[in-house]
């Protein structure tokens, strides 16, 4: 597919009422700013590495990973609406088109700048009232297998994307609520083109077809799965999504539909969970503080806990600022042997700090009562003398004391971290976001539901309880930071991030992406790109991988020539290659406007005018 001549059925200002676009009563809402047309646009191919261009923009921005998604938020922004306006639009989406990977039946965080201030939108899933410390943990007392937890209801959280849109779009929205979910209800009911990301996941999925709902409608008659580009039809989630539209984040957290989840976690056939209806109707979004740091001559706005995404990726680059400086980063186009060996000996430190001290800020106090003791600059310093010629090797690394504790934590053994997706998105209002949202592994907990339509299709439920620690305690008996606790949200990874200019405070970038533990590794591996070394948005996004979760090194597959692997291995890194799929979006700001680019690794676009 050719993105530079990408034809697009333009949306247009007209005046209609909502019940016109959405299927409500006449008096649900009025004075319609923009109608949804359903764009001549087929999702490009999805495996393997497809180069791509970069968007110039002089107005406004959109970048998502799927481009029905990118073209719902470009059409919303073209109507004058807002960024989080055309978040909403871009998520619903994604709910349909890229289910896989987040929906209305996980969690996101989004940052969000009005043109003077940040603002931290959680909207992370939390654990039933009814969960205990023993969640994930078979009748011997042993941890269970990944999949065997994830799979089931045990792993399902209180849902919260809708309600953090609600609260983001209350105090940022333009275009009336209702409106936003046009075109995913319009995708839904004509139908779309299965992706060929959709059905590479599909077919490699040995989990989905367990669900009877979702066995009938993403797989044939003979357990085969859809196939790139099947025509696929939603009526269950267009119904769904009509009653979020009409009705709020109600619809999803009270009455049939929350009926229907609940009916559907607390019946699984193996693990059945314990969400509860008064767990849905009770769960709050937060604003909070974001976390702003100062690194070279920007300021990097970051989400605090319980990401852990922005503490660990600033600790990464704070630590390096006190290593000797690489006369040559970049070699050939790839990141030098001599920058990846600082790079991962850095992201072994500061995964250690990550896996004794980060989680959810209601239930743990920062080490010295507050998150900045982490990056410290001292403290970074005392770090990076830790950092020789050879790697400290896997799990050489222990983690440092950065200031004191109430409660002594215990260091969380490492598990797999999944999924997600990315939306960056700048408006003509002045206002950025950075959004990042999953249902954890692919399809999430692997269970679909249909909010008690009866009708074809429906929503996955995420996993996101396999976020926590599957052990409460070491050997020794001492408490896990993320471990299950009622009520808590479980430590992610994501990093949506805002950039300022440190002086004069002007937006610089929005960017972040999906890839579960390894979206810090990606995501501040493309802010050094993108402020360090000089690399546009497309460019840094394109550069080839690294990382490490404090054990062996992953390169990316085929993107290394064969000397950086054997040079990783001579100074003790337990060097190997493997597939690393990021999911990276990012806009910068240019003289002329903007610069979007989208990760050649998977299907997004950016669009803009």
């Amino acid at each position: 597919m050719d993105f530079q001549s990408v034809t697009v059925r333009r949306c247009w200002f007209v005046s209609v009422t909502s019940a016109m676009v959405l299927g409500l009563p006449l008096l649900a809402q009025a004075n319609v700013a923009f109608q949804y047309q359903d764009p001549a646009i087929a999702p490009e191919v999805a495996s393997g590495y497809t180069e791509k261009p970069g968007w110039a923009t002089e107005r406004f921005a959109v970048a998502a990973a799927n481009p029905l998604a990118t073209d719902a938020g470009y059409q919303v922004l073209r109507a004058g609406g807002s960024a989080v306006d055309a978040a909403i639009a871009v998520q619903m989406v994604l709910t349909l088109v890229e289910p896989q990977s987040s929906g209305i039946g996980g969690g996101a965080f989004l940052m969000h700048y009005d043109g003077s201030d940040v603002t931290a939108f959680d909207g992370r899933e939390t654990a039933p009232k009814a969960a205990s410390e023993s969640l994930l943990m078979d009748g011997e007392g042993e941890s269970l297998a990944f999949m065997d937890a994830a799979a089931s209801g045990l792993s399902v959280g209180v849902p919260g994307t809708v309600r953090m849109l609600e609260l983001a779009h209350a105090k940022h929205g333009k275009l009336p609520w209702a409106d936003l979910f046009a075109p995913a209800i319009s995708l839904a009911e004509q139908g779309f083109e299965v992706s060929p990301r959709l059905a590479t996941s599909l077919a490699g999925e040995d989990y989905l077809r367990d669900d009877p709902l979702a066995s009938a409608f993403y797989y044939d008659e003979n357990g085969e799965p859809l196939q790139a580009g099947h025509r696929l039809q939603n009526p269950a989630l267009a119904a769904i999504l009509r009653e979020i539209a009409g009705h709020g984040s109600e619809a999803l957290h009270e009455g049939s539909i929350a009926e229907d989840l609940v009916a559907r976690v607390q019946s699984h056939e193996r693990r059945p969970g314990a969400i509860s209806l008064n767990d849905l109707a009770s769960y709050e979004a937060k604003a909070r503080d974001p976390l702003c740091n100062d690194w070279q001559a920007y300021r990097i706005c970051g989400f605090p806990p319980p990401s852990s995404g922005h503490l660990t990726i600033m600790q990464i680059l704070g630590t390096m600022e006190h290593l000797p400086a690489i006369d040559q980063p970049l070699v050939d186009g790839r990141p030098s042997d001599e920058w990846l060996h600082q790079f991962l000996e850095a992201s072994r430190l500061s995964f250690a700090d990550r896996g004794r001290y980060i989680a959810d800020p209601d239930f743990v106090t920062p080490p010295g009562g507050d998150w900045s003791s982490m990056l410290d600059s001292d403290y970074l310093a005392s770090r990076a003398e830790l950092i020789g010629e050879r790697s400290m090797g896997p799990d050489g690394a222990e983690p440092g004391n950065p200031g004191d504790l109430e409660v002594a934590w215990a260091v969380q053994p490492s598990q797999p971290e999944y999924g997600t997706s990315h939306i960056s998105i700048i408006d003509e209002h002045g206002n950025a976001l950075a959004m990042t949202t999953t249902i954890e592994a692919a399809f999430g907990s692997r269970i679909l539901v249909d909010g008690g339509t009866g009708l074809a299709g429906g929503y996955l439920l995420n996993n996101e309880l396999t976020d926590f620690s599957f052990l409460p305690l070491d050997a020794d008996g001492t408490p896990i930071a993320n471990r299950v606790e009622p009520g808590k949200r479980p430590r992610s990874s994501m990093s949506p991030t805002l950039v300022f200019d440190s002086d004069s405070g002007e937006l610089i970038a929005s960017l972040g992406s999906p890839g579960g533990a390894a979206i810090i590794h990606y995501t501040a591996k493309a802010l050094v790109a993108m402020l360090d070394w000089g690399l546009d948005a497309q460019e840094a996004l394109n550069l080839p991988h690294a990382i490490t979760l404090g054990g062996p090194v992953v390169l990316e597959e085929g993107r290394f020539p064969d000397s950086t692997l054997q040079a990783l291995n001579e100074l003790g890194h337990d060097a190997s290659e493997g597939e690393l799929t990021s999911g990276l979006q990012a806009i910068e700001r240019t003289d002329d406007g903007f610069f979007g680019g989208a990760d050649p690794r998977r299907e997004g676009v950016v669009m803009g005018e």
